[in-house]
């Protein structure tokens, strides 16, 4: 690699995201407002859905578990689910052995639970869930971001690569010295500055004013931020190596994209959803980078506890990008 082309090519990109206050803007105020919407519609956890672990088998007749509307999901053992209470995975967790049950006290569906479960006539003790309970807020900040960077990463050098070919940009740069190496390693680095620059303002920027819970290490959020980061473009790329049409460069990219919305785990938890459906989410980079933030933020874990999920966006990203390297074609 000729260092001189890398950052000259890399400087121009920057310089033209830089110059475009349109989609500066929009990087950076699109977020700000998805959070703090969110943060005040969801103060009271007022979500559409209710959940409820049980544990054990119902004697006799149990007009609770009749209720409509109630998913009950089947679980064998109250440790580790007790924490999908706090994190709102959950909204009750009843246990029918020891007549007793969880509830988020933040919750505004745990409370209407809780008087559906008194209704019944049954005994049931509320047991305290252990630390300090979680915001739906708290839980969501991690997805939201994800998701931006998601957008971000795709559209930013997928549908920009593709614009470059069409407009002529790239027949331009085949001329020159410059190597298909050089070129897309500059973009790779131009776009994951940036992103990881303007994600860490608005994750700065919400949190004066919502103070979300962040219980591990910045620099390991930076990490899974990174990462994640870097295997979103990668993806994009993808996309990038061939298409000259925007049209269908958009189409493809939003089939890449709200799956992953959908399906990572950004707005809801999967938990109770059909197993392919689980199975088919860890196939996503999105999923990994969520997961692992709301690890590091809710649960304050290091590098281990997540070890995981960063293998799996570094593998991600070496087989995205030498799939895109291998089929980029400058025409």
């Amino acid at each position: 690699m000729n260092t001189r082309r890398f950052v000259a090519t890399l400087a121009a990109r920057n310089r033209e995201f830089l110059r475009d206050r349109m989609a500066l803007s929009w990087n950076i105020l699109l977020p700000v407002l998805i959070v703090m919407g969110f943060a005040f519609a969801f103060t009271s956890d007022n979500q559409e859905l209710f959940k409820v672990g049980v544990k054990g088998e119902p004697e006799g007749e149990h007009a609770f578990l009749a209720t409509r509307h109630i998913t009950f999901i089947a679980v064998d053992e109250l440790d580790g689910n007790i924490p999908k209470v706090e994190r709102h995975q959950l909204d009750m967790l009843l246990d029918l052995e020891l007549q007793r049950y969880w509830i988020n006290r933040t919750s505004a569906k745990g409370y209407i639970l809780e008087q559906l479960l008194a209704a019944d006539g049954k005994t049931f003790s509320r047991q305290a869930v252990n630390g300090k309970e979680i915001r739906y807020v708290d839980w969501l900040i991690p997805g939201v971001l994800g998701m931006n960077v998601m957008f971000s990463s795709l559209f930013g050098v997928g549908y920009v690569i593709v614009r470059y070919r069409k407009n002529g940009v790239l027949k331009r740069l085949k001329a020159t010295p410059l190597t298909p190496f050089e070129f897309l390693s500059a973009q790779v680095v131009s776009r994951l500055w940036l992103i990881v620059m303007l994600t860490s303002l608005v994750y700065a920027g919400t949190d004066i004013f919502v103070g979300f819970r962040m219980n591990g290490s910045y620099l390991t959020l930076l990490l899974v931020l990174t990462l994640g980061t870097l295997s979103m473009i990668s993806l994009g790329l993808i996309i990038a190596a061939r298409m000259a049409n925007e049209e269908a460069a958009n189409g493809l990219l939003n089939m890449l994209s709200w799956p992953m919305m959908m399906l990572s785990g950004v707005w809801f938890s999967l938990e109770g959803s059909p197993l392919i459906v689980q199975q088919l989410a860890l196939l996503l980079p999105l999923t990994h980078l969520t997961e692992a933030a709301r690890a590091v933020m809710i649960d304050g874990a290091g590098l281990w506890e997540i070890r995981w999920h960063l293998v799996v966006l570094a593998v991600m990203t070496v087989i995205f990008m030498a799939i895109g390297a291998r089929t980029f074609r400058w025409e």
